[in-house]
């Protein structure tokens, strides 16, 4: 069981939450806050596998959780749910340390799938978010705000999956070619790609093969 902590101001979001996911057998909700102290009092308190957590809270918001989460090497996974898809924010999550990023119109299965992908270690956020947030990204960098810039000497580790799927992009294939190599759906391929982006701190496909191939993960 994956244990979680849900973290929303809206008490019947927050509840719907909490009982969309006893409906499954692999996540036990054992905790559930109104704002952003809860957050930190709850995360202290239990030590979940993945904190589920709203942006928008009154007293301290999301980011300022995550932003006190990082200040205190916290290593507890964070995974958004909000209704807020604007691109600045979205690179503020992810700059504060968040593992994923999903909006309030996910179904049940993919919020499971996300938690668990989440206390696996993964990164992910919805592909529609992530394709428009990528294409900011290209024209306005600095949306970042310091976030895994290019040229980041220690760049965060990469998941086995990950590398498997930079290990394809030197290779030179698309994303529908290795999805069906590596038998994944084609947005979970995007999700991948764009970790890989954010973590090497580069702002295209390109740049990431070679960012890899300076740092050594694709072999001399």
């Amino acid at each position: 069981m994956i244990r979680v902590v849900v973290v929303d101001d809206q008490t019947l979001v927050r509840q719907g939450i909490r009982g969309l996911l006893a409906l499954t057998d692999a996540v036990d909700v054992v905790a559930e806050g109104a704002d952003g102290d809860d957050a930190l009092a709850l995360v202290a308190e239990h030590r979940p596998d993945v904190l589920l957590l709203d942006l928008q809270m009154p007293r301290r918001d999301g980011i300022a959780v995550l932003e006190a989460l990082r200040a205190a090497d916290d290593p507890t996974p964070v995974l958004v749910l909000t209704t807020f898809d604007d691109d600045a924010l979205v690179a503020r999550a992810l700059g504060g340390g968040a593992r994923g990023y999903l909006l309030k119109d996910v179904t049940l299965d993919q919020l499971v799938d996300a938690v668990r992908r989440v206390a696996a270690g993964e990164r992910l956020w919805q592909p529609a978010v992530s394709d428009r947030l990528l294409r900011a990204l290209l024209d306005r960098p600095a949306l970042l705000d310091g976030a895994g810039v290019e040229g980041a000497d220690r760049p965060e580790p990469l998941t086995a999956r990950e590398l498997d799927v930079l290990r394809l992009l030197a290779a030179g294939w698309s994303n529908r070619e290795i999805a069906e190599t590596l038998h994944l759906a084609s947005g979970t391929v995007k999700n991948h790609v764009s970790a890989v982006l954010l973590k090497l701190g580069v702002r295209d496909r390109t740049r990431a093969v070679l960012r890899a191939l300076d740092l050594g993960l694709l072999g001399r």
